[in-house]
């Protein structure tokens, strides 16, 4: 049996996404190619240009928009929002905090600390099932 290393390829968008960058904004070649997963480490590594300015001025995917304004996808979707924004549109957002903004970024919070919540009771649930478990000490 000969031992042949197949390189690993991805589509543009599944590269884009692992980017953190919106497929349509990347230049053509990208688009329109296979990448390899040395070349997606590569990009992450060292950004070509067009990289670092996508990073910098957008347009942004959905989730790094939600991100970036500290709130779900969902709560993006139930703002209006539905389509990448540039960075100097999420700005523009913050600045005008309308109702809807306020409105997710409080409901992100809540989900947030019930998270928090839920994860400390399973770690007490978990310590107390370990020292039942343990039986008692003689």
């Amino acid at each position: 049996m000969s031992s042949h290393q197949t390189t690993q390829t991805m589509k543009p968008a599944t590269a884009a996404k692992k980017l953190e960058v919106y497929l349509p904004a990347t230049p053509a070649d990208f688009q329109d190619g296979v990448v390899t997963r040395a070349e997606l480490n590569a990009l992450q590594a060292d950004p070509p240009e067009w990289l670092r300015e996508l990073r910098r001025t957008g347009p942004h995917p959905r989730p790094v928009v939600a991100a970036k304004l500290g709130i779900s996808i969902a709560g993006l979707a139930r703002g209006g929002v539905t389509e990448a924004l540039t960075t100097e549109e999420i700005d523009a957002l913050k600045e005008q905090n309308p109702d809807w903004l306020q409105r997710e970024r409080g409901t992100q919070a809540e989900v947030r600390k019930e998270a928090v919540r839920i994860k400390e009771k399973q770690l007490k649930d978990k310590e107390k099932q370990e020292r039942s478990a343990a039986g008692p000490r003689s």
